[in-house]
């Protein structure tokens, strides 16, 4: 498959595809952490109609997500930038492409264009985290949960509940203030990015494509046991 994964400069997602076989690329306007040559800097829009099979999009959170609408409420924020990104939104919904999934929180998407898909969690995905993360699908299944991790029990406000790894007991995010506290909050989890991979994509081996890990393991304990006899 051709993969665009549209507005990630990490590359986990990007490299989650090529590592199962995919022409896959990321494009933004930041450059690529890893100086990776798959990467394109530059304005995605402008490289929607170059013929992809499916685009997985990670539109900049700030004027969008629900943590953050305060600022417009309270008259500190100009409203034209959440409507500006939401028809940047529009833009990529509506992309020349098959398969397309939307990542975002919980926000604006849901409210003033339709409502999410799935919301998935990074523990479910294998990573020791908490993040409830929208997803809005076209031609592509659910994504399954792959690994759940059990988060650490606490009590708060007078009952045990689970936290973890990037939150504190009463449930706040641990990254403190900083210059780059966006861009670390922003690199999608390595566990999402692999089971896009497999399961949005799959591993073509021996003429057959592989969209589970047990399929590709069961398959090839049976090619062994085959040689023994």
């Amino acid at each position: 498959m051709r993969v665009l994964i549209a507005c990630e400069y990490s590359g986990r997602t990007r490299d989650a595809f090529r590592a199962l076989g995919h022409d896959a690329w990321s494009c933004d306007l930041l450059p690529a952490e890893n100086n990776s040559r798959f990467h394109i800097q530059r304005d995605v829009s402008e490289i929607l109609n170059d013929y992809w099979d499916l685009m997985i999009a990670h539109p900049d959170c700030t004027f969008l997500c629900s943590s953050g609408m305060h600022w417009t409420t309270r008259g500190l924020r100009d409203p034209r930038l959440t409507d500006d990104a939401l028809d940047f939104v529009r833009l990529l919904m509506g992309a020349p492409i098959k398969k397309i999934a939307i990542e975002n929180p919980v926000g604006r998407i849901g409210t003033a264009i339709r409502k999410h898909d799935q919301i998935i969690q990074p523990y479910e995905y294998g990573d020791d985290a908490s993040k409830r993360t929208c997803l809005w699908l076209k031609n592509l299944s659910l994504l399954r949960p792959t690994k759940r991790v059990p988060g650490r029990l606490v009590q708060h406000k007078g009952k045990t509940v689970e936290r973890w790894a990037n939150q504190t007991d009463s449930g706040q995010n641990k990254l403190g203030p900083s210059e780059d506290r966006w861009k670390d909050r922003s690199r999608t989890y390595q566990g999402w990015s692999n089971a896009m991979a497999m399961q949005w994509g799959g591993l073509v081996m021996n003429g057959k494509t592989y969209h589970d890990w047990d399929a590709v393991i069961s398959d090839f304990d049976a090619e062994l046991e085959a040689e023994v006899l």
